[in-house]
């Protein structure tokens, strides 16, 4: 039987469009889609239990995976198969949950998992931007309790022109690449890096994409409809006693509120808020404790989170006292590790970070080998946190998902103040060791005074900071809070984190939570954030001002020279032979890559004699010296018929100085006029034919003696004639008439 599809079109362009398609695969998943935009294909499933599980929260899980066949290629490593998710896979799969988790309701807890498939790839798309408007069109398609569709686009801008879902090759020439998460009514999530760009830059940028987005959530309501859109499912929802609410909110709030607006650190703020709601349990007899469950911890949460957030709305105070717009107390420190190449410790209230930074060759780049994307890093950032940077004892299982984002954000702030001449791969690597609040924007800052120290140019310092935002609707009453604290993360509507320099934003990442945020808050922060941003920049001025002109005495020395590509067998050697045995004598580390039929020779190494004996090495082996011109050699050998010596500018570059042309006299013995270690003169007269050999003289360069005649040339001879006597006889040897040819052997007689 044919399968009857359903399919709807999204223009976007330019002669680009995307269409949703429904009804060919996967049709026992509770909803399914294929997304296409030219050749690149994208499958989407979505299934959830009926059963809810027994958690309190949403148990949701976003995959997103690359297959190689998609592009026609085999997965690396022994197995050839797809094996657990890259970085950039992770970091789809983020942005993807970011924008989806909100929009389930809040008791809806059953297990929820969304698979995305990049199925057919085109280098001409990137298939990131579509996996938003994938998920959620297939959640249309199920009966989940989910509010409406969302859809998420990236945005670039060439030429002041913005430009929805730029190729590659666009995107290359973009001084924006942000993706932007929104629904028909509200933009909910931003993530993106920029070349230095104006706060209202970005919010042009953001009103862009929201438009596109709007767009494609139409769409989906469309596919919907034709399909034949699922009544939403019935759960059981999560139990409640509004009157046992009332009861603990009228216990707690005003005891929370005195708490919060004392401004103590958090240990102590947690302990008394901890105290607070133990007296609330232990007002409760033990058979309602068990029989209320956990929702007298819920209400108390709700209630705790109400009285701090009155009080910042009402008085302008938050938890540790501070107002609004204040920056927690900042010190920070470079050089404090003395065996890294960089190194430096940021500390902002109750949050820092150490962070490291290494240098090193082209081998150390980070290698990206995805089915969409293959190519390197040459600059890149990696970023912990443990346990214990909260106070807490946990098991580590490898790197976390929320790590891998972080890192990101920090990378992409800080990687366009990497100058592109910087010879090095350069990585940096963020210890959280102490975390309460925005542990990812103390990487940006600790990460900037790492590469100056290290010595790397930046061609300016970033800093990073996080916000928040509170606000109640029904007063309108709203406050922007600057260096958020962990607590008011989770307390607020909005937490966004941005980063620059003196001149514009470089990265930033956005969750917005409450519906409707007007543009003119969302400028009011951005602008707030600056402030911000500038006066934790002034720390980090203050710390070290200016790159060091220099890497560190135990640092490697990065030296790039170029030789032509015809040269670079010959540097190499047989095997490696040449290129080992120079490594091992000058104790260094050279790496050669071939570019536009040049080879880039790279040259690492703390010793500074061995760097310039390698230097020297390439520069004999690419001296070219001018025909006519006069150069200063050094004897190396003598010989029988000659000399042999070498530029003293380019050692190792040989040439045979023959006897003949070493003085205007006759030389009868080579030692009479040079001895090996001589520094004499010579002219350079390029090739000679007759000799077959490059030609260098000495006595071009002298006078001639008084009375000097030259010697007649010559005559050639008749190679007819060669070996006859001036009587025509042949005197060449005969062997057939040799005497000494050996005598007959006579037969013997019987």
């Amino acid at each position: 039987m044919i399968p009857k599809v359903f399919r709807e079109v999204i223009d976007l362009g330019d002669g680009r469009e995307i269409s949703i398609e429904t009804g060919k695969l996967a049709k026992q998943a509770h909803g399914s889609v294929v997304v296409q935009s030219g050749k690149c294909m994208l499958l989407c499933t979505v299934v959830s239990n009926y059963k809810q599980s027994d958690v309190d929260f949403l148990p949701l899980t976003v995959d997103y995976r690359e297959k190689f066949a998609a592009a026609g290629r085999y997965p690396g490593g022994f197995f050839k198969r797809e094996a657990r998710p890259s970085d950039g896979e992770v970091l789809t799969m983020r942005l993807v949950d970011r924008v989806l988790r909100p929009l389930f309701p809040k008791d809806y807890h059953a297990e929820t998992q969304v698979m995305i498939q990049l199925m057919s790839h085109d280098p001409d798309v990137m298939p990131d931007a579509m996996a938003g408007l994938a998920a959620s069109a297939a959640i249309q398609l199920s009966d989940f309790p989910f509010e409406c569709p969302i859809s998420e686009v990236r945005v670039g801008r060439i030429n002041g022109e913005f430009i929805i879902n730029p190729s590659f090759a666009q995107l290359e020439d973009s001084d924006i690449d942000m993706v932007i998460g929104a629904s028909a009514d509200s933009v909910m999530m931003v993530e993106g890096e920029m070349d230095e760009i104006s706060e209202e830059e970005m919010t042009e940028a953001i009103k862009a994409a929201h438009e596109a987005i709007k767009i494609q959530c139409e769409a989906q309501v469309r596919l919907a409809e034709a399909f034949g859109k699922k009544a939403t499912r019935e759960y059981e929802p999560e139990r409640a006693d509004e009157t046992l609410a009332q009861k603990i909110h009228d216990m707690a709030y005003d005891k929370v509120y005195a708490v919060a607006k004392a401004g103590s650190s958090k240990h102590e703020r947690s302990a008394a808020f901890t105290e607070i709601k133990e007296e609330i349990v232990a007002s409760f007899s033990e058979e309602e404790v068990e029989d209320f469950g956990g929702l007298i911890s819920k209400y108390y949460s709700k209630a705790e989170k109400a009285a701090v957030r009155d009080l910042t709305l009402n008085e302008g105070l938050r938890l540790d006292g501070r107002k609004t717009t204040d920056i927690r107390p900042i010190w920070c420190e470079v050089d404090y590790l003395p065996s890294t190449h960089g190194s430096s410790i940021f500390t902002r209230g109750e949050t820092q970070a150490l962070a490291t930074v290494t240098l090193g060759t082209s081998r150390e780049a980070n290698q990206i080998d995805m089915p969409s994307y293959e190519g390197e890093e040459r600059f890149y950032l990696h970023y912990n946190f443990p346990p214990f940077s909260t106070g807490e004892a946990r098991p580590i299982r490898g790197t976390s998902r929320r790590e891998v984002g972080h890192g990101n954000l920090a990378q992409r702030a800080l990687k366009g103040m990497v100058p592109d001449d910087c010879p090095y791969t350069v990585r940096i690597v963020s210890e959280i060791l102490e975390s309460n609040g925005s542990s990812s924007m103390a990487t940006v800052c600790a990460g900037t005074m790492a590469m100056m120290d290290a010595g790397v140019q930046m061609k300016k310092p970033v800093s990073g900071i996080a916000m928040g935002l509170i606000s109640d609707t029904e007063s309108g009453k709203y406050a922007v809070l600057s260096d958020i604290l962990g607590d008011e993360d989770h307390l607020g509507d909005m937490d966004f984190k941005v980063t620059g320099t003196a001149d514009g934003i470089t990265a930033c990442q956005m969750d917005i939570k409450v519906k409707g945020l007007s543009y003119e808050i969302l400028v009011n922060a951005l602008n707030q954030a600056r402030d911000g941003r500038l006066h934790i920049l002034d720390r980090i001025v203050d710390t070290i001002e200016t790159p060091n002109e220099d890497v560190k005495s135990h640092a490697p020395k990065m030296i790039n020279r170029t030789i032509p590509g015809d040269l670079i067998g010959a540097f190499i050697g047989p095997g490696g032979k040449h290129i080992q045995e120079l490594q091992k004598e000058t104790e260094t580390t050279i790496v050669i890559n071939e570019v536009d039929e040049q080879g880039v020779v790279e040259i690492l190494g703390t010793n500074q004699e061995g760097i310039d004996a390698v230097i020297a090495k390439i520069e004999a082996m690419t001296f070219k010296p001018e025909k006519g011109s006069v150069y200063e050699m050094k004897v190396v050998k003598i010989l029988d018929f000659g000399a042999v010596v070498e530029f003293t500018e380019a050692p190792g570059n040989e040439q045979l100085l023959h006897i003949s042309e070493m003085a205007w006299e006759r030389t009868s013995n080579v030692t009479d006029v040079v001895n090996i270690g001589d520094i004499i003169d010579v002219k350079y007269f390029g090739f000679d034919p007759r000799t077959k050999r490059e030609k260098v003289s000495r006595k071009a360069i002298l006078p001639k003696p008084e009375g000097y005649v030259e010697r007649p040339p010559r005559e050639k001879r008749d190679n007819n004639n060669r070996g006859r006597d001036n009587r025509g006889r042949d005197n060449r040897r005969d062997n057939r008439n040799r005497d000494d040819r050996k005598p007959k052997e006579h037969k013997k007689e019987d």
